[in-house]
């Protein structure tokens, strides 16, 4: 029973990790195409909101309830498939923890660019990018993390 309770816990925490960060990623995307600072201001606010309360509850669930599941099902947390999981997960991290930083530098640009009637600076606009190119690889180890949970390949 606490298997199955501990496995829907990490699969509730794996869909929200990844539905949030797909929806943040296309919220913040369609609003920066706006490029009416009034609007970015608003989504980055409410983006911002979204990965404290729901992607950094995740963060914190997922390793808990992973290593108690590897206990449960009795796998040794050495296991390659696993440890290729942790590697990937601070991955994640790596590219998630400035992310975060980036979103509430462009809500304040964006805020601030509204509240003076005035264009996005060039600031945000680098920012943009800089967000952009981190969701690539943070996205990618994301979804290797689903394969290898799925597949648990023995790699070495």
């Amino acid at each position: 029973m606490i298997y199955f309770l501990l496995k829907y816990i990490h699969l509730i925490g794996a869909a929200v990790l990844l539905g949030t960060g797909a929806g943040i990623a296309f919220f913040m995307l369609r609003a920066h195409l706006t490029g009416d600072p009034v609007i970015v201001a608003a989504v980055a606010r409410i983006v911002v909101r979204a990965d404290f309360l729901f992607t950094a509850t995740a963060v914190v669930a997922q390793p808990l309830t992973g290593i108690a599941l590897a206990y449960e099902a009795g796998y040794s947390l050495s296991e390659s498939w696993i440890v290729l999981s942790i590697v990937l997960y601070f991955v994640t991290g790596a590219f998630w923890l400035p992310v975060v930083w980036i979103q509430m530098q462009m809500r304040n640009l964006a805020a601030a660019s509204a509240a003076q009637r005035k264009p996005l600076p060039a600031r945000y606009h680098k920012l943009f990018w800089t967000w952009f190119a981190f969701g690539f690889p943070a996205f990618g180890a994301v979804m290797g993390i689903f394969w290898l949970m799925i597949q648990r390949p023995s790699i070495w």
